[in-house]
């Protein structure tokens, strides 16, 4: 089917920032793939490596100081990482989008929001500008924003605004894969619900596949098909929306749902996680999580564990979770 046509595979990916005094290995050997029409979510809290595995995809890393240092991104089955900036550009934009997740820093202050849907759809479409303003215009309506707008401003709209035209520049030239960076981090509840709602019907509309990068996993109940979970720059546990909600395996990831506030029961405190994400720059041997994980041994001090298939298509890095269960 279709729906299931391989669209990207991120192999073995590693990325570090190098500066004269020190290397940040942001991102350690993280694989996963993207079907078409699919929506993973990547998942994980501040710092885990989230943002600079959708850079490196978009290849739009700070070069310096970022390193890819090995893996493989491939789109359609070509490797991003080899392709001259030339090619990459005509991908860029047409084929891969990202909506950042900060709009007052991903719009430019002196063109009109018009102007800056347009410019994608003239570079990538090779079309007139008098085409060009009349398709800005239809994904200005799409996105719920009156194309009487076209000549206005990012600063004359509303924050939920602006993030909606951000969402009409990602989508404007029809991409295969959209990357959303927390794209509701910066809004109100409300808004952040209407702006969810409105990207999952353009992607069904368009049939774009998703990659969606949050910290939140009520977003990720509503919108992801499937989930990898990211814990100083490797992913801990990978399945679909199903495993990971419903059986739960690697302690990272029931730490993250006993953190969260429960309706159901009597449950009178959260259970934060112990203690602090890793520094990059001096991650600890072995299991980058046993400094926080109750269930730590001197196994888990020693050797890192790979990704185990627990169940079809749920994976788990954890000697412990993968032969014992929960």
């Amino acid at each position: 089917m279709e729906s299931k046509e391989l669209l990207l595979s991120v192999k073995e990916l590693a990325v570090s920032y190098r500066t004269s005094e020190e290397i940040v290995r942001a991102v350690n050997g993280v694989s996963f793939s993207v079907n078409r029409k699919e929506t993973l979510g990547l998942v994980g809290e501040t710092g885990a490596g989230k943002t600079t595995i959708a850079k490196a995809i978009m290849s739009i890393l700070p070069d310096p100081p970022a390193s890819v240092d090995g893996g493989e991104i491939l789109f359609e089955e070509n490797d991003l990482l080899h392709m001259p900036e030339k090619e990459i550009r005509k991908i860029r934009g047409k084929k891969i989008s990202m909506i950042f997740q900060d709009p007052m820093t991903a719009l430019n202050p002196v063109f009109t929001v018009g102007d800056q849907i347009a410019e994608g759809i003239r570079i990538h479409e090779n079309v007139s500008r008098k085409e060009s303003e009349e398709r800005a215009k239809a994904m200005l309506e799409m996105v719920g924003i009156p194309s009487s707008r076209y000549g206005e401003y990012p600063h004359q709209f509303s924050g939920g605004m602006k993030q909606r035209v951000v969402i009409a520049i990602a989508l404007s030239c029809n991409p295969e894969l959209l990357i959303a960076d927390e794209p509701t981090t910066a809004l109100d509840v409300t808004i952040q619900a209407q702006v969810l709602e409105m990207i999952g019907n353009l992607k069904e509309q368009m049939g774009t596949a998703m990659i969606l990068i949050t910290h939140d996993l009520g977003i990720v109940a509503e919108v992801c098909d499937n989930v990898a979970v990211v814990y100083a720059g490797e992913i801990v546990e990978m399945g679909s929306k199903e495993d990971l909600f419903d059986r739960p395996a690697h302690p990272y990831t029931n730490g993250l749902f006993a953190a969260l506030p429960s309706l159901a029961g009597d449950q009178k405190r959260l259970k934060p996680i112990k203690g602090l994400t890793p520094n990059p720059a001096n991650l600890p041997e072995g299991c980058k999580f046993w400094p926080r994980c109750p269930y730590a041994t001197e196994e888990c001090r020693q050797e890192n564990p790979g990704l185990r298939e627990i169940g079809p298509g749920h994976f788990s890095r954890c000697t412990r979770k993968s032969q014992e269960g929960c």
